[in-house]
């Protein structure tokens, strides 16, 4: 019966027009295949539905009961289809996006007040992780993650200018371990860790044509950034997070940042999503307003 909806909507109409002639000419169809169309309806169901003469077109008495029960379900999903509709057409309804803690900070809360006035019908529901994911499978209408963690099949628009990750301690823990001039030396600090599900963030260096990478070794590792700034504040060890979150803390003289020249600057965040192809107009409001040129 997969095509009962179509069928039971035809039976609607034609019998509101009380007409073969009227409702085909509405449905865009000719006389002769909606008349077929409900023939086949009325065989499946062992009931005729419609009266007919020459003259005129009535709902049976079995019609009348159906087209009782039928009319509020067929007004509900009409309703359902122009609101899907208008989804594609006026920015409005609920987008799903999730995004690391720290690039909510950076990328979204500054632009949210403005994003909620000029689309007000639009809701925004923000999941924090630090972790890429799989956006189809997580029902995500969207994320927003480093570039590189991205999969090629996304499509990703910019949404922040390149960035740079920050080595830090506090002076306190200076006063009594050495100023790091080579990523080798990390070996003999306290490192505060930072951990996806699957395992702690390598600390990678660069320099010139040299490049290593470190696994930091101390005594805490956290899955948030801001907690392993607030271990180093209070001189647990030496962190790493992105340089434009410390700037007033480097600058106000609480945290003092290490091996400067062997931290190059990276593509960032991007904001990704899986089609351009009948793309919701919500998300393509969200894509505008968080997007910055390359």
């Amino acid at each position: 019966m997969r095509n009962d909806l179509g069928e039971l909507s035809a039976f609607a109409i034609v019998a509101e027009e009380r007409s073969f002639t009227r409702a085909a000419a509405r449905l865009g169809i000719s006389q002769s295949a909606l008349s077929h169309s409900i023939r086949g309806i009325e065989k499946r169901l062992g009931l005729q539905l419609l009266a007919r003469t020459t003259r005129s077109v009535s709902p049976t008495a079995a019609g009348t009961a159906l087209l009782h029960e039928l009319a509020p379900a067929l007004e509900r999903i009409e309703r359902a289809v122009a609101e899907a509709r208008k989804q594609r057409e006026t920015p409005s309804g609920r987008i799903r996006l999730i995004i690391p803690r720290t690039a909510t900070k950076a990328v979204v809360l500054p632009k949210l007040a403005q994003f909620a006035r000029t689309y007000p019908e639009i809701v925004l529901e923000v999941t924090s992780s630090n972790d890429p994911v799989d956006l189809v499978a997580g029902e995500y209408d969207a994320g927003v993650q480093l570039g590189e963690f991205i999969q090629r099949d996304m499509i990703a628009a910019r949404v922040t200018k390149e960035m740079r990750l920050a080595v830090v301690g506090s002076p306190k823990y200076f006063e009594s371990n050495s100023i790091p001039k080579h990523p080798q030396d990390l070996k003999d600090h306290a490192c505060i860790g930072f951990r996806f599900s699957n395992g702690l963030y390598r600390w990678e260096f660069e320099k010139g044509r040299k490049a290593l990478t470190v696994s930091p070794q101390g005594p805490a590792s956290f899955d948030d950034p801001e907690l392993v700034i607030q271990a180093v504040l209070r001189g647990v060890g030496i962190g790493t997070a992105m340089e434009g979150s410390l700037r007033d803390l480097i600058k106000a003289g609480r945290l003092v940042q290490v091996l400067k020249d062997w931290c190059p600057s990276f593509p960032g965040y991007f904001l990704y999503y899986p089609s351009r192809r009948n793309q919701p107009a919500a998300l393509a409001a969200l894509i505008d307003t968080l997007r910055v040129s390359d």
